[in-house]
């Protein structure tokens, strides 16, 4: 009887390979994690042709298409943001918020009010349709809600229990994907994502971070999202420089963030009364004054802001005022109430921000937009890993991994003293409580989410 007896590794292993119970849900996690990369490339192709579409409509030109924002424009954001608030309740803005969120409501129900395949379908539609109409807006935010969606019906489908896990896990394969950088993505998820980061996830992070990027790869190509930059920091001649990208970006970015959610509290108040007309309306005013803004720039300000940030990278300066320009747009795009992000909007910012303070200091513009990118980005969003890992994976030079961290760390430290607040996880508790108010008005008293 002993010599018919299985070891117990080998019974392990059998159970390990052979059980459908252990299979299934690995299956339909990879899936998941491979579709994040199809339609995060997707995404970003549709997100490219609607920029195009844009430009090749409104023209260079002096004639009728030269005007042509003023009424495409204000249109295009009132259309989406009706169509975000009439079918596709929970789609507006960035999608990093609604991500946050997910991972600390309890119930399922309460998850898919903000992350459904119903809602990736939306998410990606409305974007386009708001870079197609002129949106100073990008679609790097945006894939994160989508990722963490498909990842999240995956477990639905799977029979999986890591809720939380998979969100997280979603959300980075999002990152990863849209920007073609894989340790931005796992920096992502544990700085921004994750604040109480469980060492549970490690395994589900990066398995979607490696399924999600090889398909990408896989249509795509290597590839580094600003190609390579070429200058590198001397500190002994830079340190000026350094530190004023990290101050001064830093400062400006926490600017932005305070703005933004000191008028979206006031939009949300104001619009209590009569909730979709008021969103439409303040939606037209936002696209009006874009559309003016995009005009006065020359077309710079309208769209994502890839191109302009990446010929700062390789050396051509930006007009000095881009940088006010490019945020006055941004923000406005942002608290119009449409779906759209402000990752690739940002970085034109900063981009633009560093060229202008290169030319003061007479330094190179692409060490100079690279600094400016890493100090802007971390004010922002408050997440200096995230900003030096990503803008150092996006262009390919290590040599400048230094000087990024000291501008990121710069940015951070100097946008606590402004604003104590970060950006999304303060946005995240909009949807917490409209969750909770759901329930209660459903007679459930029971408490939706945990402690944020």
């Amino acid at each position: 009887m002993a010599a018919k007896r299985k070891h117990p590794m080998l019974r392990r292993s059998q159970a390990m390979w052979v059980s459908r119970r252990v299979w299934q849900p690995r299956l339909v996690f990879w899936a998941g994690a491979i579709s994040i990369g199809l339609v995060s490339v997707f995404f970003a192709m549709m997100a490219d042709e609607a920029q195009i579409l844009f430009h090749t409509l409104v023209g260079a030109d002096t004639g009728w298409r030269f005007y042509l924002p003023f009424a495409a424009t204000p249109l295009g954001f009132v259309l989406c943001a009706w169509l975000a608030q009439v079918f596709f309740p929970g789609s507006q803005g960035s999608g990093i918020p609604q991500a946050i969120a997910a991972r600390h409501l309890r119930e399922d129900e309460d998850r898919s009010h903000i992350l459904s395949l119903r809602l990736v379908a939306g998410k990606i539609a409305l974007t386009v349709v708001g870079l197609a109409c002129g949106a100073s807006i990008g679609r790097e935010g945006p894939t994160v809600q989508v990722g963490a969606s498909v990842m999240l019906q995956a477990a639905r489908w799977g029979g999986m229990a890591q809720a939380r896990g998979l969100i997280l896990a979603g959300s980075a394969a999002g990152i990863a994907a849209a920007f073609n950088t894989p340790l931005a993505g796992i920096v992502f998820a544990i700085e921004e994502m994750g604040r109480a980061y469980e060492a549970r996830t490690n395994g589900l992070v990066l398995t979607a971070v490696i399924l999600a990027g090889l398909a990408s790869l896989g249509l795509l190509g290597n590839y580094t999202y600003f190609g390579i930059a070429r200058d590198t920091v001397a500190f002994a001649r830079d340190w000026p420089l350094v530190l004023s990208c990290g101050i001064i970006g830093g400062g400006v970015g926490a600017l932005f963030s305070l703005l933004a959610l000191k008028i979206m509290r006031r939009i949300r108040r104001w619009n209590t009364l009569q909730p979709l007309w008021r969103t439409l309306a303040v939606a037209g005013i936002c696209g009006l004054a874009v559309a003016g803004i995009g005009l006065a720039s020359g077309g710079l300000t309208f769209g994502t802001g890839y191109a302009q940030a990446r010929e700062a990278i390789e050396g051509t300066p930006l007009p000095s005022f881009f940088f006010l320009e490019k945020f006055s747009a941004g923000l406005l795009s942002m608290v119009s109430g449409i779906p759209g992000g402000i990752f690739a909007p940002s970085l034109a910012v900063g981009a633009g921000l560093g060229s202008t303070l290169g030319l003061i200091f007479g330094a190179g513009t692409g060490i100079a937009a690279l600094l400016g990118m890493a100090g802007y980005f971390a004010g922002v969003v408050q997440a200096p890993m995230t900003a030096f890992v990503i803008i150092l994976e996006m262009t390919g030079n290590h040599d400048n991994v230094i000087a990024l961290m000291c501008a990121s760390m710069l940015g951070y430290g100097t946008a606590r003293l402004i604003s104590n607040e970060p950006l999304y996880h303060a946005l995240s508790r909009v949807f917490v409580a409209e969750a909770i108010r759901r329930r209660r008005a459903a007679g459930g008293e029971a408490t939706a989410a945990g402690s944020l």
